[in-house]
């Protein structure tokens, strides 16, 4: 037990200095200093405005029978009662809390459309696209905020080598990646080649970028969810390009090297979707 407390003090101190998981830094220097928070520490955190697709309070309760219900049901409870199922001693689980109370609209827009897909699809095996793309953006999502056009072009055109080395100082300049999907955070706690995103792209004023991180982070919650408001938004899986997040400047201490781009298992080209 004594040397799993300190690999998880040790673990909360290596995330406040990662950038990759700035989005949730805040929050994680508020969490126990040697354990897993408890289901009542997670909820201390929760604002009385934190709430599902319908409205319902949200609130961080043990799993019920078996270990973990199938995503409908899970999805389902989460809306009629606002209870979100979380694994004691669980990073998954911890992570999806985390980001519950980092994007609290977003969350909510994303189970509202689970429930009526659920509901809408009852008793059909294949769950349908808008559902692919809600898990693959609340499983493998980043929200990249940028302020200038062409380096979305260059995101979209799978030319990471220029957007990452080439244009890196204008990327540091315009661009902020604030990861969503509690997968994502998971994985980073052992990082690998290939680790790939799924990217929502937002266009904003340079001046939000400027701004403090608990100004920005309110305003990129809140355009995300509008995104997801949208007709277009669930239509297809190829509307979020992906997202090599190990090339992220500053995410991967070998990326400070030009020829780190050029490995194509990592940073594969694709179609051209801008011109």
């Amino acid at each position: 037990m004594a040397a799993r407390l300190r690999q998880t003090r040790d673990t909360w101190a290596r995330f406040l200095d990662a950038p990759i998981f700035a989005t949730l830094a805040h929050l994680l220097e508020r969490l126990p200093p040697d354990r897993f928070p408890g289901h009542d520490e997670l909820n201390a955190l929760a604002p009385p405005t934190l709430a599902s697709g319908s409205g319902a309070p949200i609130r961080f309760v043990p799993p019920a029978p078996p270990p973990r219900e199938v995503c409908a049901q899970y999805e389902v409870r989460i809306f009629e009662t606002g209870e979100v199922q979380t694994r004691p001693d669980d990073w998954h689980d911890l992570f999806n809390a985390l980001v519950w109370l980092a994007f609290p609209k977003t969350k909510a827009v994303l189970n509202s459309h689970h429930y009526r897909e659920i509901c809408a699809r009852r008793g059909e095996r294949s769950r349908g696209t808008a559902r692919d793309v809600l898990t693959l953006f609340d499983e493998g999502g980043v929200v990249v905020a940028l302020s200038d056009s062409r380096l979305a072009a260059l995101m979209r055109d799978f030319r990471w080598k220029e957007l990452f080395w080439t244009r890196r100082a204008d990327v540091l300049r315009s661009m902020r990646f604030c990861v969503f999907g509690h997968a994502i955070y998971e994985k980073a706690l052992e990082p690998y080649k290939g680790v790939t995103a799924k990217a929502l792209i937002l266009e904003v004023e340079p001046a939000l970028l400027e701004a403090s991180w608990a100004r920005q982070l309110p305003e990129l919650d809140t355009r995300a969810a509008e995104h997801f408001r949208g007709t277009g938004a669930l239509a297809s899986t190829q509307g979020l390009p992906p997202l090599p997040v190990l090339g992220v400047p500053g995410w991967e201490p070998a990326n400070e090297c030009g020829e780190y781009y050029e490995d194509r298992t990592q940073f594969r080209p694709g179609r051209m979707l801008s011109s």
